[in-house]
């Protein structure tokens, strides 16, 4: 039974390579062109004499190439699979002290720690108020150009490896922010559904996971 599939299976490719070869051979010169220049053809004798002879052999290579099993397909996909670089330990990060040291990122470091304890300030109004407005607070305290701002600047104080890691977290801030921001808005007298508070919470919290993880760089 195993011997007829893959006796199928090569005459489909024997087939499929004819098709291919039979289409490159359309695209093969003319037995009449001449060249005009004799140099240039001598210099050539190591390489295929011919286009046609050239496209036979690409297509016997991409032939047998498709055949054949390929490590890339077994390969991880998307920017922060397992094993990626981008996924680093902080305990791994290399700081750069002296830019650490310096006014601007030192202010940077302690206005993320303030975003950190303001979102925390958000998650126990909700919790202590499921119907709590913290759209001011939201714009107030996590103004988006400030808080990017802040985020870009302790982030030069890491090295061109960290950063890969700390970028990732800069990204899923910025995100859950501008996706906070959506889920309170609601419209007046209208009171908030649980399923819309769930979000809120969900995101305040991932929130203070990714302050927490970005800090942990330093």
């Amino acid at each position: 039974f195993y011997y007829h599939i893959i006796n199928s299976i090569m005459k489909l490719s024997i087939a499929t390579l004819a098709t291919v070869l039979a289409t490159a051979s359309a695209f093969a010169p003319s037995a009449n062109f001449k060249s005009s220049t004799t140099e240039l053809s001598m210099a050539s004798t190591n390489e295929p004499s011919t286009r046609l002879q050239f496209i036979q052999q690409s297509a016997a290579a991409m032939a047998a190439f498709t055949l054949l099993p390929s490590s890339a397909s077994a390969a991880k996909y998307g920017s922060f699979g397992a094993g990626s670089p981008e996924v680093l330990d902080p305990k791994t990060a290399i700081v750069d002290d002296e830019i650490l040291a310096s006014e601007a990122v030192q202010k940077a470091f302690k206005s993320v720690q303030t975003y950190k304890s303001s979102v925390e300030s958000m998650e126990a109004a909700l919790k202590s108020n499921n119907q709590a407005d913290i759209g001011p607070a939201i714009r107030k305290d996590l103004d988006f150009v400030t808080l990017r701002q802040d985020l870009n600047t302790l982030n030069t104080a890491f090295d061109e490896d960290t950063q890969r890691g700390t970028d990732r977290l800069v990204r899923l801030i910025m995100q859950d922010v501008t996706e906070l921001e959506t889920a309170n808005k609601q419209k007046p007298g209208v009171e908030r559904s649980q399923k819309r508070l769930d979000i809120m919470c969900g995101k305040l919290g991932k929130l203070n996971k990714a302050f927490s993880d970005y800090l942990a760089f330093v």
